[in-house]
């Protein structure tokens, strides 16, 4: 009998290029909640996605000399290959250049124009261009973009605006009434304090300056702008009609159950959105969770340098269902995950091939040796299996708990933690004792049988996150995965039953030095053949500069008027409700100046203090996100945006003069 249904959706990709490690990771969370859910009992319906419109893509089809639409066919099969290739179960795939969606989206600008919600007027502001974002200069963060630190340009055009401040105060309430809406809670926090509570602006719905998007019917000149288009596909795509005639899917699925967003994008789902359907007079979803990043952990990932790391590299490496393990397993709940080859190769050595291969392969292969395969129960018991059957049990609960919190790391350390139990009972009882005394062979026998039928459940809760594996493990004890019913109780395998005489290494342990070699040999390559497609030579000796725009011309005099010195960098901590700031105290000479600086992305507090820097001292001081600055950190920067702090070449005292 059905649990009742359950509506999830991934935010769509944004077809600008093929998604790295970093954004797949959000795909295969959602599939393993969808997952989980339907062999729950629920009537799951999980959607995803592309993103297809904007200025972006329209400037990236221009470099590529294709049309925009061939550009987005081209990356939303891309994106459709990886996502199937994680063996993922999403039952919708919408893109927002499907007709359908268009023409709802269409629908719904003039409804919103016609009651009065959305407004012509015009726009000037600061435009950031990745992020398809207007900003005032207040909102800036270092002079940039406060979402991913890149510039912002000037921008001044004709637009249409939706009265946000109008919903404001029925949203605010929504959330304080709705404690479970906003996940985590420091993401409720963020929109709260930084968003709501200080007042909406009016939000910019419609772009002149391109023409790469749904084109606003009344108003040919402009098309509607990305959130307003994007954002809409999660009703659209089950069926949602503007003039009332919605689907019945769409009266049996919406309200969403769950909205599962990477952090960035918390803002656009948490605020924009429910301010949309509040306007159109629709139920909000029920939850929207913002997960937080994946980190490459040896440094930032850059195309130019050849080093992104893409799914189907992981997958070629290790497989598909030890990369869904790791990504699954190494996010915290709301804090951001790292990833690295090393990191890759000690989980899947300690997790996948100790810990759950190396049970299977040895239980296999003593019922073989001992039995022929053959796995019964002869009932001869002692204490020590209780406490195994209470811990196998019961994990159902604690995996079930988790999920419910959308814990799903700690999900899977529950399960693990029944596979690490079923190794510890085997050193308990000892089946090669056991063994070697012809009067205990009915009692080894059992042994094998309660280690067979605890496998088979750990196998059985397992399979939401690594199906594949799963499906493995139980084919070779010659059964079927479990429900999760069955899996609360023991003894629900076969006695009597014959395993597989071939038992299959399920993951092979990794020599950690061999996997680098040969993914810094597959970035060497993937770099040699970016530069020679941009026609850069490998013999440029020049390869390494950078030309920028050369600013006027000063006199000595003007040079003299700054006061530059070493600096020793004695404390360092984050900027609160900061992404990019660090707060430094500087010892220059006798004195300590306070510093805030926009690295927080490229170094740690912990890296920051100790070190000897380049400080502009008479800098007029300025606050910077509520903070007192009292000079500058000199900083060079690459064609990536990365940060290296200025530091002198041979160990000088704080406060030494630069000349």
């Amino acid at each position: 009998m059905s649990k009742g249904k359950y509506y999830i959706t991934t935010a769509i990709a944004y077809t600008s290029g093929k998604p790295h490690i970093g954004n797949s990771y959000e795909i295969v969370l959602a599939d393993s909640i969808a997952r989980f859910k339907r062999k729950d009992g629920y009537d799951v319906f999980f959607q995803t996605g592309t993103d297809e419109h904007g200025q972006k893509i329209e400037l990236k089809a221009q470099e590529a000399g294709v049309t925009p639409k061939e550009f987005v066919d081209g990356v939303a099969g891309t994106i459709k290959d990886l996502w199937n290739l994680m063996d993922t179960s999403y039952d919708k795939f919408i893109r927002t250049t499907d007709d359908y969606h268009e023409k709802q989206v269409q629908k719904i600008f003039k409804r919103l124009y016609n009651q009065g919600d959305i407004y012509k007027s015009s726009y000037e502001g600061l435009y950031c261009t990745p992020c398809e974002s207007f900003w005032t200069e207040s909102q800036l963060e270092d002079g940039k973009c406060p979402d991913c630190g890149r510039e912002v340009k000037p921008a001044k055009e004709e637009a249409y605006f939706f009265k946000m401040s109008k919903y404001a105060d029925r949203l605010i309430e929504h959330i304080n009434t709705h404690p479970e809406f906003i996940q985590p809670v420091s993401r409720k926090n963020e929109m709260m304090n930084n968003f709501l509570l200080p007042g909406l602006q009016d939000l910019c719905v419609s772009r002149t300056s391109f023409k790469w998007g749904i084109p606003v019917d009344f108003d040919d000149k402009h098309v509607v702008y990305v959130w307003l288009d994007a954002l809409t596909n999660y009703i659209t795509g089950i069926g949602y009609e503007c003039d009332g005639e919605s689907s019945d899917q769409y009266k049996k699925l919406w309200p969403a159950d769950l909205h599962l967003i990477g952090k960035d994008i918390i803002r656009f789902h948490t605020i924009y959105w429910p301010i949309f359907l509040m306007a159109l007079g629709e139920p909000l979803p029920k939850q929207v969770f913002g997960h937080p990043w994946l980190l490459q952990g040896d440094g930032k990932m850059s195309k130019s340098k050849g080093n992104v790391i893409y799914a189907d590299d992981l997958v070629d490496f290790f497989g598909v269902d030890a990369v869904r393990y790791f990504v699954l397993h190494e996010m915290p709940f709301d804090n951001d995950g790292t990833i690295s080859w090393e990191l890759l190769v000690e989980r899947i050595n300690s997790d996948l091939a100790n810990t759950l291969g190396n049970l299977v392969n040895r239980t296999i292969s003593m019922s073989n040796k001992y039995f022929d395969g053959v796995v019964a129960d002869k009932g001869v018991t002692e204490p020590v299996d209780d406490d195994l059957k209470a811990v196998v049990t019961g994990t159902y609960g604690r995996v079930s708990a988790k999920m419910e919190d959308l814990r799903v790391a700690d999900a899977l350390t529950e399960i693990f933690a029944l596979f690490k139990r079923c190794n510890k009972y085997i050193d308990e009882t000892e089946p090669w004792v056991l063994a070697k005394d012809e009067a205990k062979k009915d009692r080894l026998a059992t042994v094998l049988y309660n280690l067979v039928d605890s496998i088979v459940t750990g196998a059985s809760l397992l399979e939401p996150f690594m199906p594949g594996t799963a499906e493995k493990i139980v084919a070779q004890l010659n059964t079927s995965v479990r429900s999760f019913e069955e899996s609360c109780k023991a003894g629900q395998y076969p006695s009597g039953n014959k395993v597989t005489d071939k038992p299959e290494i399920l993951f092979a342990r990794l020599d950690a030095k061999e996997i680098v070699e040969k993914a810094e040999a597959m970035f060497a390559e993937r770099k040699a053949a970016a530069d020679a497609a941009s026609g850069v030579a490998e013999e440029k000796a020049d390869e390494n500069v950078i030309d920028i725009e050369a600013k006027e011309e000063i006199t000595y005099d003007d040079f003299m008027k700054m006061q530059f010195q070493v600096g020793e960098i004695i404390a360092c901590e984050e900027v609160p409700k900061s992404k990019k700031l660090l707060c430094s105290q500087v010892k220059i000479g006798s004195q300590v100046k306070q510093i805030v600086s926009g690295i927080k992305q490229y170094y740690s507090p912990e890296e920051m203090v100790g070190k000897k820097v380049m400080v502009l001292v008479n800098l007029k001081p300025a606050k910077l996100a509520g903070v007192l600055s009292e000079g500058m950190l000199l900083c060079a920067e690459d064609a990536e945006g990365n940060l290296a702090l200025m530091t002198p070449e041979k160990e000088m005292p704080a406060g030494a003069e630069i000349c």
